[in-house]
């Protein structure tokens, strides 16, 4: 049975911070359970949840190798409404059909806002199976 990635967990000392990151740039909607050490970030709409859960001592903030990437329509326009509100994107980035441009959330996790996604939608050439070795 396949099925889709519903949430990402990421592991912070920042939660309040976060919560108002995730809210304020991107719409989400925080929820937590009463006694539950988890907040769940929920989008607007359909798509993956974000998890917060309290990091341990041990746990170097922003050492994990995933950044969390978010689809919108035209990369530029976003950047520019999130830098207004407090969120500035670096360069745009040609990813061969598509733009993106890269930032980091209060706890040094990397994100992404990219035209990946739509790129997707309108080319066949995104649909080309993956073959190893060539």
């Amino acid at each position: 049975m396949l099925t889709p990635l519903t949430s990402i967990t990421i592991y912070t000392r920042y939660i309040p911070e976060m919560v108002e990151f995730y809210d304020r740039h991107f719409g989400y909607t925080a929820f937590q359970r009463p006694g539950d050490r988890i907040i769940e970030l929920r989008p607007p709409g359909s798509g993956t949840a974000i998890r917060l859960h309290p990091a341990a001592k041990s746990q170097k903030m922003g050492q994990a190798l995933v950044k969390l990437n978010f689809d919108v329509d035209d990369v530029a326009a976003f950047a520019r409404a999130a830098k207004k509100r407090g969120l500035e994107f670096g360069p745009l980035h040609d990813g061969m059909g598509y733009v993106f441009a890269n930032a980091k959330d209060p706890s040094g996790n990397s994100i992404s806002i990219s035209g990946r996604a739509p790129a997707v939608a309108q080319s066949a050439e995104f649909n080309v199976p993956y073959a190893p070795g060539l």
